[in-house]
């Protein structure tokens, strides 16, 4: 069975790699394409237009959590005959389609707070919980053999961290050959929720050391960037004593060498699923009502890893067609309800039932035609 979803992992992570160079040509031309009120759609990076087809659910943004809704995709089409047209285009991407209305649903690892989705007549929820890891290229370092806290992996992407025998990163990690080369930083190029999940991070852990803010984009001290986890993935396996950060599953499925952490506790945590699910079982979903925005990082737990995110949905409240409000809902409800073994086989963190109960029952009634639920 390894071997089954191994095949899976890296059939995905090399469709989504060819998607993404597909899309950044694409979208180098501006887009003809219109939102459902026939009024012109601003272009959105790397997005291609698609048409509406009836068989067709339409969703594009983040690259975080690609690889399991292409996974979910084909599963469900085979019993259902629905079609899923996901494009990895990175969390702003995804924000800006949704609220372009040009497709069925966007996809964020930066949840939107509540004052944002009113404005934009926009529901959120969340779909899969995961982990942002520090992958590098280091010769004669094993995987999970490095090991950062905060301080150091601020000051790394801040620039005042420069070789990687620096002594502060030589203190923590006695017996491990560090060379005395340059650190080579790499980071997100585009609109990106695993950057917003890494730059929660360092503001929250490593505040005195981070100054360079936290959000989707920011402007980074240094480095060169990759679009989407697929680029940074690849910048990193290509360049010899690089840093990166992406989605668990990007690192694991490729075998890249990731870091280990110093978490809250103080306790040096390796990524897992067990230390992703410690961090989200932390999380009051309730209190985050009606908006559901939640951040997951920094969290306490003594086998908790501190860069730990939630990916979430956004739709359109007004929909212009029901049949295909409700048919997004239903690959949702499929996902949540058979899905779970898929994603812990690609790495992620299932939502629990009670999660998704309330996704369900608070958020999904408020998704409309002409005030009337489009679910169940």
């Amino acid at each position: 069975m390894k071997t089954t979803s191994r095949s899976w992992r890296l059939l995905l992570l090399a469709t989504a790699v060819l998607a993404i160079a597909a899309l950044g040509v694409a979208g180098c031309g501006g887009s003809g394409t219109t939102d459902a009120g026939g009024v012109p759609a601003p272009a959105i990076s790397g997005f291609t237009p698609q048409p509406m087809a009836a068989d067709t659910i339409l969703g594009a943004g983040a690259s975080f959590p690609a690889p399991l809704y292409m996974k979910w995709g084909s599963d469900y089409n085979g019993v259902s005959g629905v079609k899923l047209n996901y494009q990895s285009i990175g969390s702003g991407g995804g924000i800006a389609a949704i609220e372009a209305k040009t497709v069925d649903f966007g996809a964020s690892d930066a949840p939107l707070e509540q004052a944002e989705l009113e404005a934009n007549g926009l529901a959120q929820f969340p779909m899969v919980v995961g982990g942002v890891v520090l992958v590098v290229n280091l010769d004669g370092v094993a995987d999970g053999q490095l090991k950062l806290t905060s301080d150091l992996l601020a000051g790394i992407y801040m620039g005042t961290i420069t070789t990687w025998n620096d002594p502060a990163i030589a203190k923590v990690n006695p017996g491990v050959t560090l060379p005395a080369t340059k650190i080579y930083v790499v980071h997100r190029s585009d609109g990106s929720g695993t950057t917003w999940i890494l730059t929660h991070y360092l503001t929250d852990a490593a505040g005195s050391v981070w100054t360079a803010g936290a959000d989707k984009e920011i402007a980074w001290p240094v480095g060169v960037g990759g679009k989407g986890n697929e680029g940074v993935a690849a910048s990193v396996q290509q360049l010899s004593g690089s840093i990166g950060y992406v989605e668990y599953a990007y690192a694991k499925q490729t075998g890249m060498t990731t870091a280990q952490l110093q978490n809250k506790d103080g306790q040096w945590v390796k990524p897992s699923i067990a230390s992703f699910s410690s961090a989200a079982s932390n999380a009051d979903w309730k209190a985050s009502l009606p908006s559901m925005y939640m951040v997951l990082v920094n969290q306490p737990g003594a086998d908790s890893w501190p860069i730990t995110g939630a990916s979430f949905i956004l739709m359109q409240k007004d929909q212009a067609d029901a049949a295909r409000g409700k048919a997004a809902l239903e690959f949702f409800n499929w996902g949540y309800t058979n899905g779970a073994d898929a994603a812990t086989a690609l790495d992620y963190v299932p939502i629990p039932a009670d999660v998704y109960k309330l996704a369900q029952d608070q958020v999904w009634p408020t998704i409309t035609v002409s005030g009337t639920p489009v679910w169940p």
